[in-house]
C-alpha cells in the first residue's frame, strides 16, 4: 500500500509538473541568461584549467566540486537510467535528454553563481551552501518553510537509494548462479536464519561489504571525498570510453541508424502527440536523476568551494551536465541500441539490460561493465554521503549531522534488498521535493545572477584592453 502510494505521488509529481519546471524552467534560465550555456562555454573550458580553479588553500577547490558533483552524477543514472528510458520511452527519449543536459547547462551556472553569492560560513569558519542558503538569505525569512523542505528532502533524496540497488543487482547478474548460492555456507547460513532466499541473503552480503566500502572513504569529510573524486572521475570515464569505442568500431555499419532512430523517435507521431509528450517526459525525468541540474545537489558541493568568484564558479559547474547528460549518456545509449535487446524486456529493467547489451558486444563484456558500475556507484555515494550531511547540519547542526552519515551508511544495506520498483519511487519522489524549491529559486533570484556577469565581463573587458594597451577611463 505504502509503495503504491509513494509510486502514484512519484508519477505525478514527476510527470508534466516535473517536465515543465525543469525543461520549461530551464529554457526560461537558457534563453534570459542570453544562451549562456553555449555563449561561454570556451570561457568555462578556459575556466577549468586555470590556476585559481584548482587553487583550494584549506577547503576544495572548484575544479574539485565538479569532480565530485560529476562524481554523484555520472553513476547509476548514466547506465541503468539510460536503459529505463530506452525501455520506456524508446531511443527518442534520448534525444530529450540532450535538450535537458544544454539546459541543464544553463541552470548549473544560475546554481553556481548563486551558492557562492549566498555562502553561509559555519562555527569554524568553512564556508557552505546550498538551495537553503540561497532561500534564507536571498528570498528572506517568509521562504524559510522552502528551504526546510529542500533540506528535508534532500536528506533522503540523496541515500543513493537506485545506486545500492542497482549495483547489488550488477553484481548478483555477474557473480552468482542458483547453484552457487544454494551450495554456499554463508548465503545458507544467513538464509536459514533470516529465513529469505539465496539470492536476497546474497544480496544483504553485498550491501554490507558496500556500506564499509563507502564508510572508509565518507569518515574522512569532504576533502577526502574531493580527492578521491578527483582522480577517480577521470579514469572511468576515460575506460567507460575505450569500452563503447570498441562496440562502435565493431558496429559502424549500424551506427547511422541508431543515431537516426534517435532524432526520428524523438518527434514520432504515429501514436499522436500524448505518446510524442510522454517520451519527452521520460527523458526529462530520468535526465534529473542524471545531471541534477535544477535539484539542487550541485550547489551544496559548489557552495562549499573555496572560490569566492560567483561566476567563475558557475562556469565550472556548467561543465557537469556536458560531461554525465551529455558524453556518458550518448555513450551508454549507442552501445545499448547497438547490442541491447529491449525485444525481451518485462517490466521495468535497468541495469541487467545494459548488462547483456555489453556482454553481446564485447568479449567478457559484462565482467569489465562491471568494473565501470562499481566505480561509477560508489563514486556518486562518496558525494551523496555530502550532500545528506549538509541538509542535516541546516536542519539539527553539525553535531547531529554526524549522526546523519551513519544513518547514510545503513540504509545502503537497506536499499541493496530493496525492490527497482519501490527505489525508483523513492528516488524520484524526493528528487521532485528537492527541485522545486530550487528552481523557484533559481528563477526568483535571477536578476542577481545577470548582474554578476555584467560586473564580470566588465572587469574582463578592462583586463583584455590593459593587456592590449589601450587607456581605460
Amino acid at each position: 500500500m505504502v509503495s503504491l502510494f509513494i509510486g502514484t505521488l512519484a508519477d505525478f509529481l514527476c510527470g508534466y509538473p516535473l517536465f515543465i519546471l525543469l525543461i520549461g524552467g530551464g529554457f526560461f534560465l537558457f534563453f534570459y541568461s542570453g544562451i549562456v550555456s553555449l555563449r561561454k562555454l570556451p570561457l568555462a573550458l578556459r575556466e577549468l584549467r586555470s590556476k585559481q580553479s584548482r587553487e583550494s588553500g584549506t577547503q576544495i577547490s572548484s575544479v574539485q566540486a565538479l569532480m565530485s558533483v560529476v562524481a554523484a552524477t555520472v553513476g547509476m543514472g548514466n547506465i541503468a537510467g539510460v536503459a529505463i528510458a530506452l525501455v520506456m520511452g524508446g531511443p527518442g527519449a534520448i534525444f530529450w535528454m540532450w535538450v535537458s543536459a544544454l539546459v541543464g547547462m544553463s541552470t548549473k551556472f544560475h546554481e553556481g553563481v548563486l551558492t557562492t553569492i549566498h555562502k553561509h560560513r559555519s562555527a569554524d569558519g568553512k564556508p557552505a551552501g546550498g538551495t537553503m542558503y540561497m532561500i534564507d538569505k536571498g528570498l528572506g525569512a517568509r521562504w524559510h518553510w522552502l528551504a526546510v523542505t529542500f533540506a528535508v528532502a534532500g536528506m533522503f533524496g540523496t541515500l543513493c537509494i537506485m545506486n545500492a540497488n542497482q549495483l547489488t543487482e550488477a553484481i548478483v547478474s555477474v557473480a552468482t548462479t542458483p547453484e552457487w548460492l544454494g551450495d554456499n555456507a554463508v548465503v545458507g547460513a544467513i538464509s536459514s536464519t533470516l529465513g529469505w532466499s539465496g539470492e536476497a541473503a546474497f544480496r544483504l552480503l553485498v550491501g554490507l561489504g558496500i556500506a564499509l566500502t563507502v564508510t572508509l572513504v565518507v569518515i574522512g569529510g569532504i576533502r577526502r571525498i574531493a580527492s578521491v573524486a578527483q582522480w577517480l572521475v577521470p579514469m572511468m570515464v576515460g575506460l567507460y570510453f575505450l569500452l563503447v569505442l570498441y562496440i562502435i568500431v565493431t558496429h559502424i555499419t549500424e551506427v547511422p541508424s541508431v543515431i537516426n532512430s534517435i532524432f526520428s523517435e524523438a518527434f514520432n507521431l504515429k501514436a499522436g502527440w500524448g505518446a510524442l509528450v510522454g517520451i519527452a517526459i521520460i527523458g526529462a525525468r530520468r535526465a534529473a536523476l542524471v545531471n541534477d541540474a535544477g535539484v539542487g545537489t550541485a550547489t551544496i558541493m559548489h557552495g562549499a568551494s573555496s572560490n569566492s568568484s560567483p561566476v567563475r564558479e558557475g562556469l565550472v559547474a556548467m561543465l557537469g551536465p556536458s560531461i554525465d547528460s551529455g558524453l556518458v549518456c550518448t555513450l551508454t545509449a549507442l552501445a545499448l541500441l547497438l547490442c541491447g535487446d529491449f525485444q525481451a524486456v518485462e517490466g521495468i529493467k535497468g541495469l541487467d539490460v545494459a548488462m547483456k547489451a555489453f556482454g553481446n558486444g564485447i568479449p567478457m563484456g559484462e565482467m569489465l561493465l562491471m568494473v565501470i558500475v562499481l566505480c561509477f556507484s560508489l563514486s556518486s555515494m562518496f558525494s551523496y554521503s555530502f550532500y545528506g550531511n549538509r541538509c542535516a547540519a541546516y536542519l539539527f547542526g553539525e553535531r547531529r549531522a554526524k549522526a546523519y552519515t551513519w544513518f547514510f551508511i545503513v540504509t545502503l544495506v537497506i536499499f541493496a534488498v530493496m525492490p527497482l520498483g519501490v527505489a525508483i519511487g523513492f528516488c524520484d519522489l524526493f528528487y521532485a521535493l528537492m527541485a522545486f524549491p530550487t528552481m523557484i529559486t533559481l528563477i526568483m533570484l535571477r536578476r542577481q545572477v545577470r548582474e554578476e556577469v555584467a560586473v564580470y565581463d566588465s572587469q574582463e573587458l578592462k583586463k583584455v584592453k590593459a593587456q592590449s594597451g589601450v587607456t581605460i577611463d
